[in-house]
């Protein structure tokens, strides 16, 4: 009932604006400087809880968000995208006044398999045939040591997979289930194991590598956890926390997590002294509300997993000293603690080996199915609203 009402107040309101743009938030753009272009009051942000204000430095540049202003040009409202999930929605009220809240981005779901001959290349026959260049780009990541050059035409592809769309186009990675390649006539496949989150093959054998990264300081609790929609019942609205926060006393150690290269220190946002580290496998961290950096640290240097980065502080919107961490994978929010506590094994568990297998079988049946199907699946086309050209997610 909440999601049909929100449909219709937005209806409403959309249909009093004149205009509606499809933007992309400028590069070096805050969201301060944007209420300032707009003429909206400052105090809209300065009034904010902590995070909120925090939701606030997630934008990301090249973002897409959709802008409407009144008949003489004047603001009307906007939503901003922070994550998959959630996004930031300023509208002026019945008075005129600025308001500020949060809003679950409510996004459509569906899945898809089709199977289609190769002609040209394993990326050229699937961008034709999807729109996407995505899908290939971590197919090609799956099958990394199989060389798609010995590929011939009237081999096979097979995918199946799921896809978010948000008005009407693709929205974030599309995740992948299960797929079949054909190399000279040849089967070779990876299968998702919603478990453990990691491809393995019809065997069993696995195919995701494992990236090691570490608790980057010593601390005496998680005062709060990473939060990706949740709806407060109290508050009657819903809230986002991308990140965990590690509460310890300021000036305390914090190491990198894991290998990788500075991509930002300096200020950001409500998220004070922040330091960004690209760790060139599709993931990076960021290191929140610091005190200060250690000495040597700039962008553009090379880090390796435990060296000292910075010191736990309560710079920008902070009520109290802690480390705010946040991973990404692929520019994505993601919960720090699921990369960052070890998995128990290495490997499918043992009681679940033989319900994969059979899923695993089930599939390709579905495979040899679609491939042999004279009237096969034609797959959905849409325009990406994330183009990530640099994708390494295994």
């Amino acid at each position: 009932m909440k999601k049909i009402l929100l449909s219709f107040i937005f209806l409403i309101n959309f249909l009093y604006s004149a205009q509606v743009e499809e933007l992309l938030w400028p590069k070096g753009e805050s969201f301060l400087t944007f209420l300032e272009k707009n003429n909206i009051p400052l105090k809209l942000y300065y009034e904010l809880d902590k995070e909120d204000k925090e939701l606030c430095s997630e934008i990301q540049t090249n973002n897409r968000f959709h802008l409407y202003t009144e008949d003489d040009g004047s603001f009307s409202q906007v939503l901003i995208p922070v994550s998959l999930d959630m996004q930031i929605h300023i509208y002026k009220d019945s008075t005129n006044n600025y308001k500020f809240q949060t809003l679950p981005i409510n996004y459509s779901e569906s899945s898809e398999l089709f199977a289609i001959p190769i002609n040209e290349s394993i990326s050229s026959d699937i961008q034709k045939a999807t729109g996407d260049v995505t899908i290939s780009a971590i197919i090609n990541s799956l099958f990394s040591g199989v060389d798609f050059k010995k590929m011939k035409k009237g081999d096979f592809v097979a995918v199946e997979y799921s896809q978010k769309t948000y008005l009407g186009k693709l929205h974030g990675m599309p995740e992948i289930k299960s797929v079949m390649v054909q190399i000279n006539g040849k089967p070779f496949y990876r299968f998702k194991n919603e478990k453990d989150d990691k491809y393995y093959d019809e065997n069993g054998v696995g195919f995701t590598k494992t990236y090691l990264f570490q608790i980057p300081l010593t601390y005496t609790r998680i005062s709060s956890p990473f939060t990706n929609k949740r709806y407060h019942p109290v508050l009657k609205r819903y809230r986002a926390h991308l990140g965990t926060d590690f509460a310890a006393p300021t000036g305390r150690n914090i190491y990198a997590a894991s290998d990788g290269r500075v991509e930002f220190v300096g200020t950001k946002g409500g998220y004070g002294k922040t330091i960004i580290i690209n760790h060139q496998n599709g993931y990076k961290t960021l290191y929140a509300h610091q005190n200060g950096f250690a000495k040597g640290i700039r962008q553009g240097k090379v880090v390796k997993k435990g060296e000292l980065i910075g010191y736990v502080g309560s710079t920008g919107l902070s009520s109290g000293p802690h480390l705010h961490l946040g991973l990404y994978r692929n520019n994505v929010a993601v919960d720090p603690m699921t990369v960052l506590k070890k998995p128990k094994m290495e490997g499918l568990d043992p009681r679940d080996k033989a319900p994969f297998l059979a899923n695993a079988k089930n599939i390709i049946s579905k495979f040899n199915k679609e491939m042999n199907n004279d009237n096969r699946t034609t797959p959905n086309r849409l325009d990406r609203i994330h183009d990530r050209s640099n994708i390494d997610l295994f």
